[in-house]
């Protein structure tokens, strides 16, 4: 049984789907690989260190999706790609499939098995597997770091000779994974550090990292059966913009980050609470591209209101896509070995497992 990649769109992603480590691993398991010519030459990982554990390079992408019987991306296949895969392939990575139904239509004709693995389910088994987690703490790592970088002031309580400098102030909206790590950062650079959350539960993991945590007064809790945030009345929603007032008024730095899984991103943040805000102010919206929790947001865009600038993020991981790659090839590797059985040398689709019955995605 033969495991292939293939480049991505490199204009749009620099990740990749395998590294020589992942390569290895995968291998370990009795399967073969191969990828496509100067695979992730991009991001400093020549040919010769996949050649190196086994695995064989073609020169064209149409080689390799030929050649494969399991084929793992980071993104959806390109039109091109998806006329070259062989019928009854199975096929890993995030798709995203309400932004994709039309390329994933195409592929499904052809009788192809489609894991999605944004659907994973959380459970304790998939942890290892969780691409959404991964990826989101180096979101909100470099949510950060980005955003200090806009920010003109020194974000650190400094005494000096001169006088003291007083510590910048970043709410954090939002405690998913992405969330929580925005504020381990934000506070391990020294800013004081508030978050919110329609989930109660986020209140402990606020504070444990140090962080005050701002609630809607005698709100329910606002969370799912699986964890997630759900989506709110009309009015929770009075009540949140009463508290971001102050909230926004005080604050120098804030980081968007509220999702919910399937739906467009709330907004919180209206054009009146944007200008609110301090001129110099920062808000960085990691939710752009799912239609953004700021007013003033679009993705891939630094707009300035009354000072303020308000930053759409696209496509993040760009901007570190070898630590990106590194953790979403493990994720990878941990649902190929849940999904292959040694014993009978095939890839079993076992639909009474929960991540494989939750991942596959079978209609659009």
């Amino acid at each position: 049984m033969i495991v292939g990649s293939t480049k991505e769109d490199l204009v749009s992603e620099k990740r990749v789907s395998l590294t020589p480590d992942t390569a290895k691993s995968i291998i370990g398991l009795g399967l073969k690989i191969c990828i496509q010519k100067n695979y992730a030459e991009h991001i400093g990982i020549k040919d010769e260190e996949y050649s190196k554990v086994g695995v064989e390079i073609k020169d064209s992408s149409s080689e390799v999706l030929n050649s494969s019987n399991l084929l793992i991306k980071v993104n959806c296949p390109s039109l091109d790609e998806i006329n070259s895969i062989r019928e009854k392939t199975i096929l890993i990575g995030i798709f995203n499939s309400k932004s994709n139904d039309k390329k994933i239509s195409e592929i499904l004709k052809k009788n192809v098995s489609i894991f999605s693995l944004e659907l994973l389910p959380r459970i304790t088994r998939a942890q290892s597997m969780d691409v959404l987690s991964s990826q989101s703490n180096l979101a909100g790592y470099r949510a950060v770091v980005d955003s200090i970088y806009e920010f003109e002031k020194a974000v650190p309580m400094m005494m000096t000779a001169a006088g003291t400098v007083a510590a910048a102030k970043v709410l954090v909206i939002g405690a998913g994974v992405a969330g929580l790590q925005a504020i381990a950062t934000a506070k391990r650079l020294g800013a004081i550090v508030s978050a919110t959350d329609v989930r109660s539960a986020s209140k402990e993991q606020v504070e444990s990292l140090g962080g005050k945590f701002l609630s809607v007064e005698k709100s329910e809790n606002m969370e799912t059966s699986g964890g997630y945030a759900k989506e709110v009345s009309e009015e929770y929603k009075k009540k949140q913009a009463e508290m971001m007032k102050n909230a926004l008024a005080n604050n120098d730095i804030v980081i968007c980050t509220a999702l919910i899984p399937g739906k467009p991103a709330p907004r919180i943040l209206t054009e009146d609470l944007v200008k609110l805000m301090k001129p110099g102010s920062i808000i960085y919206d990691l939710a752009a591209e799912q239609g953004g929790n700021s007013a003033f947001s679009e993705a891939g865009k630094i707009n300035k209101i009354n000072g303020t600038k308000v930053i759409g993020v696209k496509s993040l991981m760009n901007k570190l896509p070898l630590t990106a790659s590194n953790l979403y090839a493990k994720n990878i590797f941990s649902f190929i070995r849940n999904l292959y059985s040694r014993e009978k040398k095939e890839f079993n689709i076992n639909l009474e497992d929960e991540i494989i019955n939750k991942t596959l995605i079978k209609k659009i």
